[in-house]
């Protein structure tokens, strides 16, 4: 088990909650995924540079990629002002999104006028 240095987790309003974790390319800065993570995950991502999540459905850690090779590395990760949410640039490898496209964010929705 990892676990995040005090200074890092003294950061976040609530370290011992799940942190939402928006993923952005580091190139093309499009916004690829959201995810969570906990105290754990974090600490792994920080000290792997591999992007490792907390999976709600399936309760446990995840590496990005581990199962589908479509991996994420973690070029830098930055923390909101409110310490409540992070910003993950990654370089990815592959698709984002588990149904193969690109992004996770690709269901548009219409704007009433």
């Amino acid at each position: 088990m990892s676990s995040l240095d005090p200074a890092v987790a003294a950061l976040f309003k609530d370290s011992a909650t799940l942190i939402p974790a928006v993923v952005q390319d580091s190139t093309t800065h499009e916004v690829l995924m959201l995810a969570y993570m906990n105290s754990e995950s974090l600490a792994l991502t920080l000290s792997t540079g591999k992007a490792t999540y907390w999976s709600r459905s399936r309760n446990e850690l995840w590496v990005k990629g581990a199962t589908s090779g479509h991996f994420q590395k973690v070029v830098s990760v930055e923390v909101d002002c409110d310490g409540d949410a992070l910003l993950v640039r990654v370089e990815q490898t592959g698709v984002a999104c588990h149904t193969g496209k690109a992004t996770c964010f690709h269901n548009v929705l219409a704007l009433g006028e």
